[in-house]
């Protein structure tokens, strides 16, 4: 027998509320949708999956790309190398101790209010924490004041070369300027909200980490008048969207560039090069015409590599063909180079590379390491594994390691975890780690004072793996007060020699990474770090 259920009256009329109520935020879910796609919007595969938000807590280069998306900066360097006004303009005094900044018209931040020089006062002395040029430049810092609500004033203990080539750096650290209540966040956290002044906002509720970083045109952007270069000039925005889509697979993206599913690819892999430039509708072209140093990076702090002798012994193991090989392959892209500050620059030179850049010399390496009192302590390396230029190093130097006598645990992983696990100074049996390897744009370590991984300052700033040499600090603030190209040239020749012989870290090379976007997309523009997302334009 069937019983009929009899609904009283409130039941029904919840039921039915329930139903207009579910049916009235489906239709608004697909509005939402629809209005999206009918935006102009770019979709790009950028290097590596998005998981860090903050811009002064990691030197990560997809970071610093978010930062360039939705923070900007005081000044910024042009394609000819000069410091140009970004935010502000400056003046300095006649005795070179004070330099003044004042703000440009138009500045708010994301959620309408003014920029202040409290702001930028703020975010100057965060980034000054952390960067290596902006830890040098605070050395020489008497004091950073808000002169007024659009004037600071920066007053140097005695004169300093680099203020402006410091805060007008194109690449990690980036100095973004912040809310001073974001900047001021404690030392060692990361800011808990993403509100900057630049050209896009952040779309918050639709990011989902390994699937989807979006951004939206800022309506209330001010785009200087000056045509765009590099990080300088102009940042005008002609699209209403740029979203980030995550593809760790280099197959998946190239197969989604060439059926336009997307529009940009930042780092198509080496090998499928081929493919891709077979394709009439899609455009190839190095962006960063001074490519990337490629280095592995020990640390100082864990057995074994707390021995400098066992380093030397791993930097002897060490063969720049080899991992460049199997990274890159077309020796069209790749230059083997012994230079701490990039192979074609004023501060190149191959002091105390060695065997580095010659083959290697594993007999010298395994005589070193058996001298060196190694107690076969294995050597946790992180290798990761979705993202193309970032690959192979791990494990090229895993096996030549093995090679020359030391235990090793390659421990496979994905980038943005060894971005977060290398903050870690625990040991290696509690999350810690011996070994990772990582890349650097040529802006970014092309002097000893930009370049963060010659710091000696261990773990009172250091950057990942706290490198400790007080030697290297004397001869940094020395190449500071340099005066002439010829004697910054002899003493960079000092900081190289040294850093071999304390194996700061190991220079494995340089490469070129070729971008590709679909022929839809105009006003690309190259820069010295990151693809940037103003300027283009795209057709239907």
């Amino acid at each position: 027998m069937f019983h009929i259920m009899r609904w009283k009256r409130p039941t029904i009329a919840t039921a039915l509320s329930v139903l207009a109520l579910s049916a009235a935020l489906t239709s608004q879910a697909i509005t939402s949708q629809a209005m999206a796609a009918s935006k102009k919007t770019i979709t790009a595969v950028m290097h590596s999956d998005l998981r860090v938000l903050d811009p002064g807590f990691t030197t990560a280069y997809i970071t610093r790309d978010h930062g360039y998306m939705i923070y900007d900066t005081l000044l910024a360097t042009d394609s000819n190398f000069k410091v140009q006004p970004q935010m502000a303009d400056w003046k300095v005094s006649d005795d070179k101790l004070t330099y003044t900044f004042t703000l440009r018209d138009g500045l708010k931040w994301h959620d309408g209010a003014p920029v202040t020089a409290e702001d930028c006062v703020a975010s100057l002395k965060r980034w000054g924490r952390n960067d290596n040029m902006g830890q040098k430049l605070m050395d020489f810092t008497a004091s950073i004041e808000p002169i007024d609500a659009k004037s600071f004033a920066l007053k140097l203990k005695e004169p300093y070369g680099l203020v402006l080539e410091s805060i007008g750096k194109p690449s990690s650290y980036t100095p973004f300027m912040m809310p001073k209540r974001l900047a001021e966040t404690p030392a060692g956290q990361q800011i808990k909200e993403h509100i900057g002044s630049g050209p896009f906002k952040f779309v918050q509720s639709e990011f989902q980490p390994g699937v989807k970083a979006a951004y939206e045109k800022n309506p209330d952007y001010v785009p200087r008048k000056e045509p765009p270069s590099w990080t300088a000039g102009g940042k005008v925005v002609k699209v209403d969207r740029v979203e980030w889509i995550t593809m760790p697979d280099a197959q998946t993206a190239v197969n989604a560039l060439q059926s336009g599913d997307i529009d940009f690819m930042e780092n198509p892999s080496f090998d499928l090069l081929p493919v891709v430039k077979a394709n009439k509708d899609i455009k190839i072209e190095i962006l960063n015409k001074l490519g990337f140093q490629t280095l592995g990076r020990m640390n100082f702090l864990l057995p074994p590599f707390d021995n400098v002798k066992v380093r030397r012994a791993a930097l002897l193991a060490m063969n720049q063909k080899d991992v460049l090989d199997a990274l890159v392959g077309n020796p069209e892209y790749y230059k083997i180079c012994g230079a701490y500050f990039v192979c074609g620059t004023p501060l190149a030179t191959e002091e105390g590379a060695g065997n580095l850049t010659k083959g290697g010399s594993l007999a010298e390496a395994k005589k070193a390491l058996a001298e060196s009192g190694y107690d076969g302590t294995p050597i946790v390396i992180m290798a990761p594994g979705d993202v193309v230029t970032l690959k192979a190093q791990p494990i090229v130097a895993a096996q030549l390691l093995r090679e020359a006598g030391f235990k090793v645990d390659l421990q496979a992983t994905d980038w943005q975890t060894v971005v977060t696990r290398r903050a870690s100074q625990k040991p290696t049996k509690e999350g810690g780690w011996n070994m990772f390897f990582t890349n650097w744009v040529g802006a970014d370590v092309m002097n000893p004072i930009a370049n963060a991984s010659i710091g000696g300052r261990g773990t009172k700033g250091g950057w990942f793996g706290w490198a400790e040499s007080a030697k290297v600090e004397e001869l940094k603030d020395k190449f500071a007060r340099a005066t002439s190209p010829d004697e910054q040239k002899k003493i960079a020749a000092e900081i190289q020699k040294e850093a071999f012989e304390q194996v700061i870290y190991v220079p494995l090379g340089q490469y070129l990474a070729p971008s590709a976007w679909r022929k839809s997309l105009t006003g690309v523009l190259d820069g010295p770090a990151t693809p940037v997302f103003w300027n283009i334009d795209k057709s239907e």
